[in-house]
Parts: C-alpha cells; structure tokens; sequence
C-alpha cells in the first residue's frame, strides 16, 4: 500500500487560519451549500485531507474559498496541495483585472459551452469581490487590427445592442436558462472580434466596449439566476474590466454597484459598502438624475445593512427625488443603465429591501407590490414574480395570511413559462411556509399548495 505524504500546505494554511478541523468542515458545507450542493463533510474528512488524502475537485474547491474567505486571499486548490498543476488556470480563470478582458472571457465561454463543471460549480470569492476597489484604471489599450479588416461603425454598434436588448428581454421573460449558450456564442464569435476592431472613432469605440458589457453583464445575470454564483461573480469582473476600458461615465460604477447588490444577497456584506460608495462616487454628477437614483438607492441598501438608519433613508429620500426629477426632465437613461428595465420599478423594489432590513414590513411590502405593478408585466414577468413573492412573504410576517395567499397567486401567474432557479426556490419556499396553514384546513393555503405541486413538476 502506497504511503501518503503528509500535506504540509494545508495544514499551515489552516493553522494560520485559526480554525480548528470542525470548524474548517462546517465552512466548507456551507460554501457548498451556496453553490446548491449538500456535503457530509467532518473534522475527520479534514484530517484526512491534512494527512494527504485529496477530496474530489468540487470540495478541494469549496475548502480553497472557505480558507480564502477567512484568510483574505486568493487561494486555489493547487496551491494548497489538493490538485496537479491547472495548466489552464481553472480556478483563477475570470478573477483577475487587467489586460484586456476578452482574453479571460474566451476560456470561459468555451468552458460554458462544453458544459465544464468547474466554472459552474465554483463558488463566491470575497478576495474577488475587492478587485474592483483597487483596480488601476491605466489599462493595455487593445490591438488596433481587426480580424476582418473592416472599420467599425456605429451601425455596428446599435446591431450589437439591440441584440442583447432582445436577449435581456428573454431572460426577464423566460428566465436565466433560457437562451445563455446563444448569448454565449453570439458574444464569442461576433461581438469579441468587433471589440478588437479599428474603429472610424474612439467615441465609437467606447460605445462597443460598453455593450460588449453589458452583454457579459448579463451573463453573470443568467449564472446568478441559475444560483452559479462564482460563475455570475467572474463574469460581473470581467464585465467591469470592459466598462473600465471603455470609459463611458458611471458604467464601470454600475457594475461595481451589481456586485454590492450580488454580496447583499448572498449575506456576504465584506465590500459591499466599498463597492456601492465608491460605484455612486464614480456615478455622481457624471450621469442623470434617474440613473444616479439607481445608485443611490443600492448605497441605501448597504448603509441599511451596516445598521446606519437614519443614513439609509437619507438616501432613500434622495434617490426618490433625483427619480422624480429626472422623470419630469425626460432624462435619458444610458443602454448600460437599463440592464433591469425601466429604473423606477428597480429603484421601488431595492427600497423594499431597504424598509424590510430596517424592519419595516408593511412600508416593504408596499414597495414590492408598487414595484411589480409599475413594471410592464409580459416582459418582466420574472422579476414582477419575485417582487410579489417578496411582498407576499411581508403579508405572512405580519399575520395577514389571505393577503399572503392572494399575492403569491398573482406572483404564480407571472411564473409560467420562466425557466429560472430562483423562481423555483421561491415556490418551494412559499410551499414550506404555508405548510402550518394547509394544516390547519386554510382553503387558500391548500388551494394554492396544489398549484405549487403544478408548477415544480412541470418548471
């Protein structure tokens, strides 16, 4: 029998981490957890690991950000002993800026379309989610040649954004499953090449670089609605990198105030406060009044959750003036601006969860349903489905349970046809929490438990 070599790595990260083996093991099943896989995993198991065993590569993955996040680095499974060489760069593709975005992108894009796991599976870097705070603006210019010669226009341009206008539409109507490898490839094959174009003018140029991101945006859009957060996190960097390089006021703020709300979201608060200061600091006074509403409105959300209240309704109060101002100017709002539809749904429904964290459940829920009714329901059918979900849970915290059941009704309705993990999980939670009411005999509970059972069978 083959003798194991002690793994001397690991046992000094984990040292220096000042864990101990179980504590180690309940991060890594909660980092699992996230990426919507349920591990066993015990003190024992690391043990093992520290006396040269090596776990499979999903787990080797969850351990290197577990230690990342307490450590505060970027650590990879091959620098802890837990893999071979990653000749392709695996675990660190997409989370690094600098250089020219599109050389990350491309191993991604081809990692989604051969269906690799590693990307899909990889989970939420804290370390990651501070790049963009310290990221140096003074990027490579890109190559001048285009692949095909000719000279970019803005003709070019609008065919670019109106083709990722339509596969925003079909996401918010049909979910983030539906339509992604299409997207994928129509950005690997036609917009990157644009991208790398000569263009008739630098003005130009940062419009295509602009919309090339906020087509990689919605990517990470579509990963984060299929619950693929490490994957949706990489692709909001690179994103970002593209918006950077372009240089169009506030974009590159717009995706640092993305990956606040990602962090808010999923409970990891490291950064968020940084990122949506400094995405308003970048915005302010450099976009209109209706786009900075969204900004602010995000930086509410961050103060809320730092318990600074009197802050965040300050802010709450400013965002809803610069909304109404703006709506009064007739202000246009940038393409990269509307990536979530019209700006004052989004900025209704991010102050629901500015009142909900503060506590306030009935102002919250008024907020959700004023978001919903104020989005055009056939093409945000997702988002106006969440938005009620949200209130409906609201109704249920404050004992009003026939309100509850009415509102998740509507919500259902605007859930047919939506492939989307989010949506799915909504129902499977609405089903739990009304489960001491079908108990009971509530008629509404149980009526509504019946076409829940509907809906996950057939989603």
């Amino acid at each position: 029998m083959a003798t194991r070599t002690p793994n001397d790595r690991l046992r000094d990260v984990i040292a220096e981490s000042g864990l101990t083996y179980e504590a180690v093991a309940k991060a890594v099943r909660s980092v699992a957890a996230e990426c919507g896989t349920a591990l066993r995993t015990n003190k024992s198991a690391v043990d093992h690991w520290v006396q040269g065993a090596r776990p499979q590569p999903d787990t080797a993955r969850y351990l290197a950000v577990a230690l990342s996040r307490r450590l505060g680095l970027l650590l990879t499974p091959v620098e802890l002993g837990l893999a071979d060489g990653d000749p392709d760069g695996h675990d660190s593709i997409g989370l690094t800026l600098g250089g020219d975005p599109i050389d990350s992108l491309i191993p991604m894009w081809r990692a989604e379309l051969d269906r690799r796991r590693f990307l899909s599976a990889s989970a939420y870097s804290v370390a990651a989610a501070a790049l963009p705070l310290a990221y140096v603006r003074d990027i490579a210019e890109r190559s001048a040649a285009a692949r095909t010669g000719q000279v970019i226009g803005m003709a070019e341009v609008n065919a670019v954004r109106d083709m990722i206008g339509m596969f925003s539409d079909m996401d918010e109507r049909h979910g983030g499953q539906h339509g992604r490898s299409a997207l994928v490839t129509y950005l690997r094959d036609d917009v990157a090449p644009l991208c790398r174009g000569r263009f008739r003018t630098d003005e130009i140029r940062a419009q295509m670089l602009s919309a090339a991101s906020r087509g990689v945006h919605l990517l990470g859009w579509k990963s984060y609605d299929a619950g693929q957060q490490g994957l949706a996190q990489r692709y909001y960097l690179q994103s970002y990198g593209l918006a950077v390089e372009s240089g169009l006021p506030g974009h590159d703020g717009f995706v640092m105030r993305t990956m606040a709300m990602q962090g808010l979201k999923l409970h990891r608060p490291e950064h968020c406060q940084g990122l949506a200061e400094t995405g308003l600091t970048r915005a302010k006074g450099r976009v209109d009044s209706q786009t900075e509403a969204l900004f602010r409105v995000v930086h509410a959300h961050t103060l809320a959750k730092t318990g600074l209240s009197a802050a965040a309704l300050a802010e709450v109060g400013r965002a809803r003036a610069l909304l109404e101002q703006g709506s009064q100017r007739g202000d246009e709002v940038p393409f990269w601006g509307l990536a979530w539809g019209p700006v004052a749904p989004s900025v209704f429904s991010r102050t629901a969860k500015v009142f909900e964290t503060l506590g306030d459940h009935r102002a919250a829920a008024a907020e959700y349903l004023h978001a919903a009714a104020t989005r055009p329901a056939g093409t945000y059918a997702r988002i106006v489905a969440l938005d009620l979900v949200a209130g409906a849970e609201l109704h249920l915290k404050r004992g009003r349970i026939e309100q509850a059941c009415a509102t998740f009704g509507q919500a259902m309705d605007h859930m047919e046809g939506v492939r989307s993990v989010r949506t799915r999980k909504a129902v499977k939670t609405m089903r739990a929490d009304l489960a001491p009411f079908r108990a009971r005999g509530l008629r509404c509970a149980a009526e509504l438990d019946e076409r829940a059972v509907s809906f996950l069978a057939t989603a």
